[in-house]
């Protein structure tokens, strides 16, 4: 019998189990309204949509915060009186942004670009959308929390967007907020009530990860379907379980962080303050009565959400990337307990390097060699990751679809964006590349595109489970080869730039002797820049128009894939099953098996099978 016929005889000949459940289930669909449906559903597939489209809002107005303060630094000389026109007075005079807007966008656009994009739109998607679809389950735990954590989201949100059309403007001392920029209202016109919007909106947004992780964790632990043990979970929900771990125990610190913080700014307590004295006018001027603060605190409580947040970023885009890779290579991925394993050991080194960002603070030289010691620790499970990758890869039958390019292209934005971190790992070298374009090419590569890249790759390859049509591939390789291209010509050259010591988050280097020599390529990384951001307004018509006029979807399982959700109708309901839920016999990943291309997880073991998981 062919996979094709196993698969279909599994799901149509399935009974209907769970009769109070598919009772309560068919009795919410008589009553669904427009509200229940699309605004306040409490289906987990609904939220992972809204999740993804609000990210994606965020990420075109960061994408386009990044394009502004770009035309500064490649063309400081040039005037776009057109853009008076369209932004106003505060943002930009004589055809030049002005000093105080440059900053504002710089700080607004890491704030948005990490945590509303990379951290709502990665976990929040895709978490909601594949824990309950892999691991075999109705919904999550509590699908009203999950609604809950995504209207957190959106008025944090909401929070955020107002602080740019404040009178004295958003928040312009840097994303990473640290005081006295941050604790002074004085220090600024963006210290003023753009950062108290700022500090909400992040505590909001704080409140709405912290829901969706429990969520996430409880429906993992209880909710998975007879026969899903942990060691066959697929790597996608192991990724998304850690992650989640990772949010709940460093999110609550940094929540922290800021309850100190508007402390200290609105009712005169010294926690980041020490004897400080400001000059100019305004109500903070001269002597402040603060002593006894310490402005290294706060980075220490920053910093310590701040590292696991590369990997609550990095991590979910690892588990799709290792799925995809597997499903388009038509093998087995390689060593899955030790992928396993080495997202344990992430998880956990995550929590002991948050002092590498830390080295020119003033830290005890003895304390910063154990933090070099740990840091570069972390390099090893990586490799572990990518040697899989790569070996899952080799001499597999693969197929170049939009997102199997999309996850080769994560592989190799993360080989070439993880080596430049084992230099900035080391204090001796950190102490001069640190605060210039080296550390923004780094972490841009490694952290910023690596992700975005992991999140294509799963958009292209889910999409069709989302909205039961596909993207056009066209596109979609357009989209992926000037996104690649791009990414390496924009972030590539600032590694050289901060060898030269460039420091970022200057407004103007012309007037610098030592820099004019950079000012022909920030004009090129400006023109890249602009060209990449054009060409995800291309991928964003893609997703849009394909939603009501792709390619229908006519097979339940197009990849031929082996994961639970492709065992589900086409466009599945509240309840995503049918019938009863399939039972689980065999782990994620058995492909080219016994002369069988695929064999789906819910199909029984045949007694002559070699060997199975």
């Amino acid at each position: 019998m062919s996979n094709e016929a196993v698969l279909h005889t599994n799901v149509e000949g399935t009974v209907a189990h769970d009769v109070h459940h598919d009772e309560h289930h068919e009795h919410h669909h008589h009553h669904e309204t427009f509200i229940s449906k699309y605004v306040f559903s409490m289906d987990h597939k609904m939220i992972a949509k809204q999740f993804l489209i609000t990210g994606m809002v965020w990420a075109v107005l960061g994408g386009l915060m990044s394009v502004l303060f770009r035309l500064q630094l490649g063309y400081p000389d040039s005037h776009f009186t057109f853009l008076e026109d369209i932004l106003g007075k505060f943002w930009v005079q004589d055809g030049k942004i002005t000093p105080q807007a440059y900053y504002a966008l710089v700080t607004t656009h890491g704030t948005v670009l990490v945590f509303f994009v990379l951290t709502a739109g990665l976990s929040g998607t895709f978490a909601n959308f594949l824990i309950p679809l892999q691991i075999g389950a109705r919904d999550m735990a509590s699908p009203f929390l999950n609604m809950l954590s995504y209207w957190f989201f959106f008025i944090a949100s909401v929070v955020m967007l107002s602080s740019i059309f404040v009178e004295t403007g958003p928040f312009s001392g840097g994303w990473t907020a640290y005081p006295p920029l941050s604790a002074l209202r004085g220090a600024s016109p963006g210290s003023g009530t753009g950062m108290d919007l700022w500090i909400i909106a992040m505590a909001l947004f704080v409140v709405s990860s912290l829901l969706g992780g429990l969520n996430y964790i409880a429906t993992i632990l209880n909710m998975r379907t007879k026969g899903m043990s942990m060691t066959r979970l697929p790597l996608t929900i192991w990724a998304l379980f850690f992650t989640a771990v990772l949010g709940v125990l460093s999110f609550p610190v940094l929540l922290s962080g800021f309850i100190l913080l508007i402390f200290d700014r609105n009712f005169g307590t010294s926690f980041y303050l020490s004897d400080i004295f400001v000059t100019g006018s305004g109500p903070n001027t001269g002597i402040l009565p603060n002593e006894g603060g310490n402005a290294i605190l706060f980075q220490h409580l920053f910093w310590f959400l701040g590292h696991p947040e590369v990997y609550i970023i990095l991590l979910p885009a690892m588990g799709m990337v290792s799925e995809i890779l597997s499903v388009n290579s038509r093998k087995p991925i390689f060593g899955y307990m030790a992928m396993v394993g080495s997202l344990f050991a992430i998880a956990i080194l995550a929590f002991l390097v948050w002092a590498h960002h830390m080295f020119v603070t003033g830290l005890n030289p003895f304390l910063g060699s154990i933090f070099v010691l740990l840091t570069l620790l972390i390099a090893v499970p990586s490799a572990i990751k990518v040697f899989n990758w790569l070996t899952t890869l080799w001499r597999g039958n693969i197929r170049f679809t939009p997102a199997m390019m999309f996850a080769i292209g994560f592989v190799s934005l993360f080989i070439s964006g993880g080596l430049t971190g084992i230099w900035l790992g080391n204090s001796a070298l950190d102490i001069h590349l640190h605060d210039t374009y080296f550390v923004i090419a780094h972490f841009h590569i490694v952290m910023g595109v690596a992700s975005m890249f992991g999140m294509f790759a799963g958009i292209y390859h889910w999409y069709p489970k989302m909205y039961g049509r596909y993207l056009n591939n066209t596109l979609g390789y357009m989209h992926f080869w000037i996104t690649m291209i791009g990414a390496y010509l924009i972030f590539w050259p600032m590694h050289y730039e901060g060898l030269a010591g460039m420091p970022r988050r200057y407004y103007d280097y012309s007037i610098w002797e030592s820099f004019k020599q950079f000012a022909g390529l920030n004009q090129f990384i400006s023109t890249v820049a602009l060209i990449v951001f054009a060409t995800q307004i291309l991928f964003l018509f893609n997703f849009f128009y394909s939603i009501w006029k792709g390619r229908k979807v006519t097979t339940a399982n197009p990849y031929n894939s082996n994961t639970l959700e492709w065992t589900t109708p086409i466009r599945p309901g509240h309840g995503n099953w049918t019938g009863e839920i399939p039972e689980v016999y065999r782990w994620a990943y058995d492909y080219a098996k016994d002369g069988k291309e695929f064999i789906p997880q819910n199909v029984p073991i045949d007694p002559n099978e070699s060997h199975h998981h």
